[in-house]
């Protein structure tokens, strides 16, 4: 891959997780006997179902359509009103911004243009290297998610004539923008941002995803915050704290979305959103769309932990305190224990977290 000096240093954040060959860790062992094959899930489902009374009737699937059944986020017209606003939800959408839709209609061209490129040239062109690279999912799934990019903030690709530079602006943009309110979300909470003066110590991880009727999970990967830019009207359905959810955000807006490291991270505090948003695709219309989210997250190395408020630091105890990721304030019992960032991220990139919240075992008991 190459790229000038120049585009090195307007780089906010570095290379996600190493290059093109760098192998993926191993699926953790520990876990696997909370797994349950395919065909088991479905036996249990099945005897589940016989069990039912005659009478239960399930509620209706939502249709796409109904425009009653989508909600408008929570508007914010300045960053210093994002933690009022996404705290008891978990999302809302930002009006006043500095992301020109120019930029943004220039970006979703680019990577519409990467969905009609044959198959042998994706994959060659933007290995898989998890978390990122091209990704199919297999055509006889249900999951919707038939194909996407993931690339971090420098949309580098094997070709130096796949140069996506509207990708590479647009995903720089989102993300000078993420760390901004990753920043505001910890001052409102009276903690230490992490990533001090250091914005390397964060990541950013532009998902671009080809959405199908039916889908309504966006993909997992666990993020501190999560953006995605309104080009036009379109609705998305979310899987929050409360169950799932419909939204309407407004046209040129930025659906901003609490991810699960920054509950942690608040100790509880902040409600989150499970994933990114999945657009609604209408069956009948057989639209073409495609999403693109930006998600603030950590390096693979990282250890997540809440955080400590910075009144509460004993500055002669400071290192000792960082060291440990404490929780909260004097009192405050601690909602979370610690966990390995790269564990966790495996895990919920290729287990199904719909029915149960990954975050569940962690929870001090």
């Amino acid at each position: 891959m190459a790229s000038s000096t120049q585009e090195h240093q307007h780089q906010l954040l570095p290379n996600l997780y190493g290059g093109a060959t760098s192998a993926p860790p191993p699926t953790p062992a520990a876990h696997h006997d909370n797994l349950l094959s395919s065909s088991d899930a479905a036996d249990a489902i099945s005897r589940l179902l016989h069990r039912l009374p005659p009478t239960l009737s399930f509620p209706t699937r939502r249709s796409s359509s109904s425009s009653s059944a989508a909600s408008c986020p929570p508007s914010l017209s300045s960053l210093k009103e994002i933690f009022s606003g996404v705290s008891q939800l978990g999302y809302a959408q930002l009006t006043d911004h500095s992301v020109p839709p120019e930029l943004a209609n220039a970006a979703e061209s680019e990577a519409l243009a990467l969905f009609d490129l044959p198959r042998d040239q994706k994959e060659s062109l933007i290995p898989e290297s998890w978390p990122l690279g091209y990704g199919r999912g297999d055509e006889d799934d249900d999951d919707g998610l038939v194909e996407s990019f993931r690339f971090d903030s420098a949309c580098l690709t094997e070709s130096t004539e796949l140069a996506l530079a509207s990708l590479r602006e647009f995903a720089r943009a989102l993300e000078s923008l993420g760390l901004k309110i990753v920043d505001e979300l910890t001052h409102a909470l009276g903690c230490e941002n992490p990533t001090g003066d250091d914005p390397t110590r964060l990541r950013s991880l532009l998902w671009i995803s080809e959405s199908v009727a039916g889908n309504k999970s966006g993909g997992f990967y666990p993020f501190i915050i999560g953006l995605q830019y309104q080009i036009r009207n379109q609705k998305y359905s979310m899987l929050s704290d409360s169950g799932w959810v419909s939204v309407l955000p407004h046209v040129e807006s930025i659906l901003v979305t609490v991810g699960d490291i920054a509950q942690v991270w608040s100790n509880g505090k902040l409600k989150k959103v499970r994933g990114r948003p999945a657009a609604t695709v209408e069956e009948e219309k057989g639209s073409r769309c495609i999403t693109m989210s930006l998600l603030i997250t950590l390096p693979t190395e990282s250890r997540v932990a809440p955080l400590l408020p910075k009144e509460s630091i004993d500055s002669e105890k400071k290192e000792e305190v960082e060291e440990e990721n404490e929780c909260g304030d004097e009192g405050e019992e601690r909602v979370f224990n610690s966990f390995d960032f790269e564990d966790y991220a495996w895990r919920v990139y290729h287990q199904l977290v719909l029915f149960k919240d990954p975050l569940d075992r962690y929870r001090v008991a």
